[in-house]
């Protein structure tokens, strides 16, 4: 069955739980639902030889989904929540159609995080439920990855974890002693730069809404700004919307929903590039310039492609709080993944800040390694001979988000996948762990890395509620 780390237990035995976590084969959930066989049903559409080649497709995949199963895996508590030592069982069922399959074998994981394999192996298949469970001996998130293998058809694979003492998650590194004075330093630097700001109105829309190049250190910040119609002065609270990986043009969206809901709104992209263009713009410096941008100068604290990022923060709070519309009181920061690491970022770096949305961040515990754990996206610092390399590691630092949720004292409302592999939860909670102002954890046992609509709500919900709070 494997070999056991010496930092962990765990034992076999048959218990029946109610399935919380669920991968399957064969078409997506939608399309399962839709009726008895699957199909939603339009007698006039279905009647086209068009409408018939498509449903006996889908009809085919339905077959092919029944056949080759599904794997569901389950905590013993609803809330995946433990406390260290506690025992954690996981209930694993694996069906084809409504059928539990009596016949073959799951590869099964136990690890911590995805990152320290505590122990692996096969279970024989028996048509009744599998049972594993484990034990952790420090905070962190313990995942039990499956695996099935159909005969003739593609294995399915399933994913959950439990969440064990996660607000006891601590820092792997301290910050470096100079962490404050350089990013006074960088502030300092770009203070010294005039704000100019270039506004250009986007027409047909029912408020004033302009796409804003605004001067910065290297690349300026780029976005869309809108504002309620006829909004009066020291009026409007602020929200910044901030983005998630990749290269992409700011969201007009984005600025139009804030300032409908009375803020003054801006969205700006990751990058400082022109918003608007068309896709093989941003296609093309995704497979060029910007490639690899994620790690582009990591090696020095003064060239890391994150320093730029941040400042861009900066600035925009510059923009939006010189506003005369502005209340002076309520600035919120928004974003998903590395927009989520921006916030964090933006609420230690900027005391105007007074809220951040926090969504899945990346950018945390860049030196998890250091301490056996596993770190956030973007996985900055490398092993070099089996240990961080020093050079990068001392340069990551400077741009960990765990770092700034130390100085971190606006309220925060940050979300969490139990089993997102992009941004581990492990990781997200030792930033979270660190903020000092008033906090609220959004826990998603099932979720993976995402930014679902209900989590968006209540972000939303969030914001305005605080931007509604008494002097």
């Amino acid at each position: 069955m494997g070999s056991q780390s010496p930092h962990y237990r765990e034992v076999l035995k048959g218990r029946k739980q109610p399935p919380y976590f669920e991968k399957k084969s064969g078409l997506p959930q939608r399309a399962r639902r839709l009726g008895g066989n699957g199909l939603a049903q339009d007698s006039a559409a279905s009647d086209s030889p068009a409408m018939k080649r498509i449903l006996c497709a889908l009809a085919f995949a339905l077959l092919v989904h029944a056949c080759s199963g599904a794997v569901t895996i389950a905590t013993d508590r609803s809330d995946a929540l433990y406390e260290v030592g506690d025992k954690v069982v996981f209930q694993i069922e694996v069906k084809a159609g409504k059928d539990a399959v009596e016949k073959g074998a799951i590869s099964f994981t136990l690890s911590e995080d995805g990152k320290n394999t505590i122990r692996s192996g096969k279970m024989a298949l028996t048509g009744a439920p599998l049972t594993l469970s484990g034990r952790l001996s420090r905070p962190g998130f313990l995942q039990c990855a499956v695996s099935y293998s159909p005969k003739g058809a593609k294995p399915v694979r399933a994913l959950a974890a439990a969440a064990v003492s996660p607000l006891k998650i601590g820092v792997s590194l301290p910050p470096p002693a100079d962490f404050d004075a350089f990013w006074k330093a960088q502030k300092e630097a770009l203070a010294g730069i005039p704000m100019k700001a270039t506004l250009t109105e986007v027409p047909g829309r029912d408020m004033p809404v302009f796409d804003a190049q605004i001067t910065c250190v290297g690349a300026p910040v780029s976005g869309y700004f809108a504002k309620p119609k006829n909004a009066k002065p020291k009026s409007c609270p602020i929200i910044l919307w901030v983005h998630g990986a990749g290269v992409r043009s700011s969201s007009l969206g984005n600025a139009v929903t804030g300032a409908a809901k009375g803020m003054l709104s801006m969205d700006i992209n990751a990058h400082g590039i022109p918003n608007g263009k068309p896709a093989k713009f941003y296609q093309d410096l995704a497979a060029g310039k910007l490639r690899s941008y994620r790690h582009d100068g990591r090696e020095d604290r003064d060239t890391v492609y994150f320093k730029g990022m941040f400042l861009r923060l900066v600035r925009a709070i510059d923009f939006l709080t010189a506003q005369p519309e502005w209340d002076g009181r309520t600035v919120a920061v928004v974003g998903h993944s590395q927009g989520g690491f921006q916030a964090l970022v933006a609420g230690g770096l900027d005391p105007r800040v007074t809220f951040i949305g926090s969504g899945v961040p990346a950018g945390c515990d860049h030196s998890g390694n250091v301490v056996d754990r596993i770190a956030g996206w973007p996985k900055l610092v490398p092993l070099k001979d089996g240990r961080p390399d020093a050079k990068i590691l001392e340069a990551a630092r400077y741009v960990d988000a765990v770092n700034f949720a130390s100085r971190c004292e606006a309220e925060a409302i940050v979300s969490v996948g139990f089993i997102d592999t992009v941004c581990p939860p492990t990781s997200c909670y030792a930033a979270y762990n660190q903020l000092k102002g008033p906090k609220r954890m959004l826990n998603e046992p099932a979720m993976k890395h995402a930014a679902p609509a209900h989590i968006k709500d209540a972000f939303l919900k969030a914001v305005l509620k605080h931007a509604s709070r008494k002097p």
